[in-house]
């Protein structure tokens, strides 16, 4: 009996570590498949860069990935720019934007001293025509060398530095220069974007409409779409008016006279002949005085002091006959 003990233990064994081995097999399977299956659900899809969809050129979207030569791509690229230039997304992922595409508003202020402030400002004119700008506003106030002119001009971008350089070479002395810069490429993008997504829905609120036959409902997509539409409106006006801001730079100049030297100053200053004229009519203007209190105390003030002086001597002479009388009662 000892020994058939044995020979079962060693049919055990084997049976052991085939179901071992088989178990191991079905775990690696199921992890495996898992694996599989997601790498496969992903098949045929488009592949999106890091700045979003259409920045990589995925394998699913040319036939085996190939190109006919042309520098374009044979399938239907939803985001990247593939107009066939060459090079363009050679290497899967487009570029950042150029620094030429970048859209930056410029503002500008100069204050110049001048010698004359009309040739000063026909020359500035004449310099900013010559770089494709023009005047948008201008101002001018004060008198003499107290005389200021400010003219707004709109300069091209490409030709701002141009016209920096233009007008500080007309004045002999710069007083003030500032400028200012703002990038609002982010901006146009976004507003091109919500632009685009609002046209969407204005496409599908009007395929709504054509398929609509009960009035409550027609009426209630034509006011969606109304709405849409003056949003379409509103953006692409904001967008163009950043865009015109970029394209044309602000610069305002102001033009101020030389100061005149000190004794120049002094010698237009005196004028012989006004101080004349004034000396004269200040004596003119005594005499006008003393001649009204002249007048003033003959009409006014003699009769009144001559009525006074009447009573009073009257009241004079009675209290003297009381006096005189009273002293004869007492004698």
């Amino acid at each position: 009996m000892e020994p058939r003990r044995i020979r079962d233990r060693s049919w055990f064994a084997p049976i052991v570590a085939v179901i071992g081995v088989i178990s191991i097999g079905l775990l690696s399977l199921t992890f495996l498949g898992t694996q599989v299956s997601g790498v496969l659900s992903t098949v045929g899809n488009s592949i999106g860069g890091p700045y979003g969809p259409g920045t990589v050129s995925g394998a699913g979207d040319d036939a085996g990935g190939s190109d006919d030569g042309d520098g374009g791509d044979d399938g239907n690229d939803d985001g990247g720019d593939t107009s066939g230039e060459p090079g363009s997304n050679s290497g899967g992922i487009v570029t950042a934007i150029a620094r030429d595409d970048l859209l930056i508003i410029k503002t500008g202020k100069l204050t110049l001293r001048v010698s004359g402030i009309d040739a000063a400002v026909a020359d500035a004119t004449a310099r900013i025509d010559s770089l494709g700008g023009y005047v948008a506003g201008s101002d001018r106030s004060g008198t003499g060398r107290e005389a200021v002119a400010t003219l707004t001009f709109r300069v091209p971008a490409a030709q701002w530095d141009d016209a920096m350089t233009a007008m500080r070479a007309l004045g002999s002395e710069v007083l003030l220069e500032h400028s200012t810069t703002e990038d609002v490429t982010a901006q146009v993008v976004d507003l091109g974007a919500r632009i685009r997504n609002l046209q969407v829905t204005e496409q599908a609120l009007q395929s709504i409409m054509d398929q609509a036959t009960v009035i409550k409902d027609v009426l209630t997509v034509q006011a969606e779409l109304t709405t849409i539409r003056g949003r379409i409106e509103q953006l692409a006006s904001e967008k163009a008016h950043l865009e015109e801001q970029a394209a044309y730079s602000t610069l305002a100049v102001t033009f101020a006279l030389e100061p005149a030297p000190v004794l120049v100053e002094q010698q237009a200053g005196y004028d012989p002949a006004a101080e004349v004229d004034e000396a004269s009519a200040s004596l003119v203007g005594i005499l006008q005085r003393l001649a009204t209190a002249g007048i003033w105390f003959g009409i006014v003030w003699l009769p009144v002091l001559a009525a006074l002086a009447f009573v009073g001597g009257i009241g004079f002479l009675v209290a003297r006959r009381l006096r005189g009388v009273a002293a004869g009662a007492r004698g």
